[in-house]
Formats: structure tokens, C-alpha cells, sequence
């Protein structure tokens, strides 16, 4: 896992996979809850991928989803929105989406620390679990200030 510095939407721009934190909350008119941080600007950017991610949460249940056609990738750090991120669910969700794109493949996936913005927890809390597990070719993305 390496870290940067910069916007996790010009990565996207330039044709590189994104991973956005989630929740599995959905809502009754069957879309997931996308309504803080970079999931939000996910939801505005693909305005069907919260009905889409939420046909795949009643289906499969709140784990990481491969959405191709937008090169983004779910990362579920909540169980309910409203919820602190469960560390022990981004443990989970890092260790498929590891399996799911291994370093050898080559594929790039730019992420923002899950669970550390809108999920409450702290990056040095956070940090120590997912780097083990996330080769190289995971991308951290901090925002620039």
C-alpha cells in the first residue's frame, strides 16, 4: 500500500480504478445510502450506481462490488450510515478487494482512508490493518489541503 497526496477524482479522469467507502443501508426505494463524502461524489458523478449498489447489497449483502463500467469499487467500512466504521468491516472488505485485484495484475486502485472521514476513525488506528493486506498497487489518497 503507498499513500499520496491529491484528489481521488483526477486519478479516476486520467483512467485509473477508484475504490469509495460504503454502508450497506438501503433506503426503500431500493438505493443505497450515499449521502456523505466520497461515496456522494461517487452518487453525483454515476447517478445510477446507488440503485445498482443497492440491487447488489440486497443480493450479496454489504461486501466490496466491482462496478466496471464506472472503474469504481465499493468499500464497505459501515454495516448502518448513521454508524461509526467498523474496523473489523474494512478489515474484511481490504482482504477481498486485495484477492479481488492482486499487485501482480497491475491494476491500480486509488483510494481515500476508509472509515477515517465521515466513519470516525483515526488513519493511525486504521493504517495498521489494511497496509499489511493492500499491495503496491493500492493507492491511498490524501486530500490536498
Amino acid at each position: 500500500m503507498l499513500e499520496v497526496t491529491g484528489n481521488l477524482w483526477d486519478f479516476w479522469e486520467k483512467g485509473e480504478w477508484v475504490c469509495i467507502t460504503t454502508n450497506g443501508t438501503v433506503k426503500k426505494d431500493g438505493s443505497c445510502v450515499m449521502g456523505r463524502g466520497v461515496a456522494k461524489q461517487a452518487a453525483l458523478k454515476f447517478p445510477k450506481l446507488p440503485f445498482e449498489l443497492g440491487k447488489g447489497l440486497r443480493e450479496h449483502e454489504n461486501i466490496p462490488m466491482v462496478f466496471g463500467q464506472y472503474q469504481v469499487i465499493t468499500f464497505p467500512v459501515k454495516h448502518n450510515w448513521w454508524e461509526r466504521a467498523d474496523l473489523e468491516l474494512i478489515k474484511e472488505s481490504a482482504e477481498i478487494i486485495a484477492r479481488s485485484f492482486p499487485s501482480k495484475d497491475n491494476h491500480k486502485v486509488y483510494m481515500v482512508r476508509p472509515g477515517c472521514g465521515n466513519g470516525g476513525l483515526r488513519w493511525a488506528d486504521v493504517k495498521p490493518v489494511i497496509e499489511k493486506l493492500l499491495g503496491d498497487n493500492f493507492i491511498v489518497v490524501e486530500k490536498n489541503t
